[in-house]
């Protein structure tokens, strides 16, 4: 065979292992755990870390406001230094609204050693566990939640030592309106299910941790053990790093997509997408020049490969090239519909996810180079020169 048609044939293997062996990672059922009322609702604070929200507050916000929960619950909102009067909204919110209390605190800049957000969490939680509530809900200033979200997580956490979960995470729908968000947002869901598989995190038996830092019930007790969030005090990927910290404590982890809770945040330019994917990209290759080679090579291999080869296989008279890259790309569409669907958005750009794959092999090198030049993981007018992605300790 010739070079172009091994590495055809190297790529279809890749999508046939992908496609059977990665956890079934294109599949979109895993969904919150059947739910079961608790004898006796638990108590919860919700803590919300919040720099600059005022844009998305006033459609975030009273979601949490009103949420129908039969238990005592209440929200604890962190304005980490806005120059937007995100506290002063909030509250303006609160009297609105009604519903659940709100309380704004306002603990100044992060000390060294902490990034923004976690150092908001570290506030928000100490003051939540004043009231000693039984679980910990994190959730992002852009995410909205249906009036019964809160009662659906609590539920599916289920009793602990009774089969229930530690953490409960869903990955919030986020916002496809513009054509760079249908272009790039459910890829963006996709890459993250193949790098964690949700079966394999819900599993029992696998040692996969993630979760979706947007929605994350946490039992208290497990994050006490966790030593959160101190622990992962540096992480910009803080949301696997959490996760992580739960499992290696000895605690049970889920992980699906949501149903009813979405981001309302806008992503309308391609300039807005790729900050977001490059800020942190990096990052989870922990600054490593040769795992960004590989992943390099890893995402030309398993993504370009196979329509180049097609093309360059049909050009050319290499039936076994052009077959085998043509197998290869329609498997890959084929495992890309079921989160088209999910998204609510026509299959017809399942077949351009290459194109999509390619602007993310980008990113990723331009959040090296941004690292490289000391102007890594900016987010919100803050630099970290050199965050942790997912700290082993």
């Amino acid at each position: 065979m010739s070079a172009l048609a091994w590495i055809a044939v190297g790529s279809l293997t890749v999508w046939v292992w992908l496609l059977l062996g990665q956890g079934f990672f294109w599949r979109t059922d895993q969904r919150l755990p059947a739910r079961r009322e608790p004898a006796r609702w638990p108590s919860v604070a919700v803590v919300v870390p919040a720099r600059d929200e005022a844009e998305v507050l006033p459609m975030s916000l009273p979601s949490l406001l009103s949420q129908d929960y039969p238990g005592a619950a209440e929200i604890f909102l962190v304005d980490d230094c806005s120059e937007d009067r995100t506290g002063e909204l909030a509250l303006s919110l609160s009297e609105r609204f009604g519903g659940l209390p709100l309380t704004v605190l306002a603990p100044g800049e992060p000390e060294a050693g902490w990034t923004g957000k976690l150092w908001a969490l570290r506030h928000g939680m100490a003051a939540a566990r004043e009231r000693r509530p039984d679980f910990l809900l994190l959730t992002d200033a852009d995410i909205a939640h249906e009036p019964d979200s809160l009662r659906e997580l609590v539920a599916a956490a289920g009793a602990e030592g009774d089969g229930g979960f530690d953490l409960v995470s869903q990955m919030a729908r986020l916002r496809v309106t513009s054509a760079w968000e249908r272009l790039v947002v459910p890829a963006f869901v996709y890459f993250f299910g193949q790098l964690y598989p949700f079966r394999r995190v819900n599993s029992a038996r696998s040692r996969t941790a993630a979760a979706a830092g947007g929605c994350v019930l946490l039992r208290t007790e497990a994050a006490d053990r966790a030593r959160l969030p101190d622990a992962i005090r540096q992480a910009v990927i803080d949301d696997v790093s959490l996760a992580r910290a739960v499992s290696r404590s000895g605690g049970r982890v889920w992980l699906g997509l949501a149903d009813r809770v979405e981001s309302v945040r806008p992503y309308p330019r391609l300039l807005d997408l790729w900050r977001m994917v490059s800020r942190s990209a990096y990052a989870q290759l922990r600054h490593s020049p040769a795992l960004l080679a590989g992943t390099v090579l890893g995402l030309a291999l398993v993504y370009l490969a196979p329509p180049l080869t097609l093309v360059a296989g049909a050009a050319t008279g290499d039936a076994v090239a052009a077959a085998a890259g043509g197998t290869a790309w329609a498997v890959m569409t084929g495992t890309y519909a079921p989160m088209l669907r999910y998204y609510r958005q026509p299959l017809w750009p399942a077949p351009l996810l290459p194109f999509t794959a390619f602007l993310y092999l980008l990113m990723t090198v331009d959040s090296a180079v941004l690292h490289h030049r000391g102007r890594g993981a900016a987010w919100k007018g803050r630099t970290y020169a050199r965050p942790e992605a997912a700290p082993e300790s």
